[in-house]
């Protein structure tokens, strides 16, 4: 008898603004299996239209975690594999080797981590490349390729390699 290895992987945002990317991001923890965890305060509230829109229909297919805020998170989770998304990280996301349990952790979307965080966490804080000249990604985006970068390196455990065709365009 095979052993199988159950993999978790933990999407943590910290005080989103922007409802409709929070929204995007609760999708992609929907179809990748990944846990949410939204450390308050919220820039919205959790039963804004536009946040439920951009989720569709998936909301009942997550695992969301509230907290009241950082320290709430990190003590409720003192065991955590922590990677820092930042565009102040000097190791590029790819090159860092996710562990089991991984949680990747993104700041708002107007400022993003807090820079004393980042600065007791400097080995741990990585960057998503781009041109030098331009500030950041959009969250939502940032958050998708962190997440598949992780799965990839998991090699998509339990995730669907294969489609079909339809027959709806015929």
């Amino acid at each position: 008898m095979g052993y199988y290895m159950i993999y978790q992987l933990n999407l943590v945002l910290v005080e989103p603004q922007i409802p409709q990317n929070t929204g995007n991001i609760a999708r992609t923890c929907a179809v990748t299996g990944a846990r949410l965890h939204l450390v308050h305060p919220l820039g919205f509230v959790i039963e804004d239209k536009k946040l439920k829109r951009a989720g569709l229909d998936y909301w009942d297919k997550l695992d969301i975690t509230h907290y009241d805020n950082l320290e709430d998170f990190f003590q409720r989770n003192p065991d955590g594999n922590f990677f820092f998304f930042t565009t102040k990280g000097k190791k590029v996301h790819s090159e860092a080797a996710y562990p089991n349990n991984a949680f990747l952790i993104f700041g708002r979307e107007d400022a993003g981590l807090p820079e004393d965080l980042l600065r007791r966490h400097t080995d741990s804080c990585v960057r998503i490349p781009m041109r030098p000249t331009l500030r950041s990604l959009n969250l939502s985006n940032s958050v998708a390729i962190a997440a598949y970068e992780v799965l990839r390196q998991w090699d998509y455990p339990d995730l669907s390699r294969e489609g079909f065709l339809t027959g709806y365009d015929l």
